[in-house]
């Protein structure tokens, strides 16, 4: 990457602390973008130029009440159409928390440890206390939302190529994507990463879901109080090659992203990628149309919008994706 004084341009292996990489003054605008920094109006120009050709557009957000069996004692989605007016028109009212579907891990989801200190913190040193004071809207969703999310999406369809390798697998397991897989399956798709690239990994969560999962086994991942999600590998490796790739924002159809329980204790991708680096995760996108697209196309490259929730202090959001062929 060409640099430009920027934190998020200095190597991996140079960085001063890897998982601390907060760039903007406490409060500001630039600390609650976080790495979507890297989406400048160039970056974006360039992207819809280069990918927008035949205007084909496939949504990536999964129904709102498809996880209908809540983990981590968690609430489906309600909502509720109520009368206006007498009858002559209808509101309608949700109760949701945007984890039970497709949605953005805000900046205030997930908190990093920070050795000799015994409370743990969010990106750029926000604390609990900050995030439970309602009048603090610190590194909230309204930074994103102000803005959007926009650029160049690449997708690593690695369902597909696991299915066509007979590499059988559940998604509610401890499975995890290889780093050398991801690799292997860009070459085969002749991916060239550019810097800002929003970086989506299929694994076959909604699929599974949609079409295997009986409502027993649903019921049964409810319930399971030690869940397993199968997601990207957590090594050093994986976040040197996420860093250095210069991904402004990485989403998947997995419930975690990354393998869930961690396999490494030393290692918890959300402590780095969120709370250090302040970069979105997405989790549970829809990708069903867009892997089917991406293939019939031969293109796995696309440009995409997204319009998270502006609401001050927020922490996770929908994604309101669209991908753009």
């Amino acid at each position: 990457m060409a640099s430009t004084g920027s934190p998020f341009d200095i190597p991996f292996d140079k960085l001063p602390n890897p998982k601390q990489v907060w760039v903007g003054s406490p409060g500001s605008h630039e600390e609650g973008l976080g790495k979507l920094a890297l989406l400048t109006p160039q970056v974006v120009a360039q992207a819809a130029s280069a990918e927008i050709k035949t205007g084909r557009r496939v949504t990536m957000g999964w129904e709102m009440t498809k996880l209908d069996f809540p983990n981590l004692n968690r609430q489906p989605c309600q909502h509720q159409i109520v009368p206006l007016l007498g009858g002559i028109a209808f509101d309608d009212i949700y109760s949701m928390n945007p984890q039970q579907s497709s949605q953005w891990d805000g900046l205030r989801h997930f908190s990093q440890t920070v050795p000799g200190q015994s409370q743990r913190v969010f990106y750029g040193g926000t604390t609990s206390q900050e995030i439970n004071d309602r009048g603090n809207d610190r590194i909230g969703l309204q930074h994103w939302a102000q803005e959007g999310i926009a650029g160049r999406g690449v997708l690593i369809d690695y369902a597909s190529w696991a299915e066509k390798r007979g590499l059988k697998y559940t998604t509610f397991s401890t499975h995890q994507v290889r780093l050398q897989d991801l690799l292997e399956i860009a070459k085969e798709c002749n991916i060239t990463f550019q810097k800002g690239d929003i970086l989506f990994v299929r694994i076959g969560v909604i699929k599974e879901w949609d079409t295997i999962m009986t409502t027993a086994q649903k019921q049964e991942y409810s319930d399971n109080q030690n869940p397993e999600h199968a997601g990207v590998e957590a090594t050093t490796a994986v976040l040197r090659w996420i860093w250095d790739t210069g991904f402004s924002a990485i989403a998947g159809d997995a419930i975690s992203w990354e393998v869930y329980p961690p396999q490494n204790p030393d290692i918890f991708l959300h402590e780095y990628i969120i709370a250090g680096w302040g970069m979105p995760i997405g989790e549970l996108f829809d990708l069903e149309a867009l892997a089917r697209t991406c293939e019939e196309l031969h293109r796995w490259t696309f440009f995409v919008a997204s319009t998270p929730f502006n609401m001050p202090g927020g922490v996770s959001s929908p994604p309101n994706m669209m991908a753009i062929f």
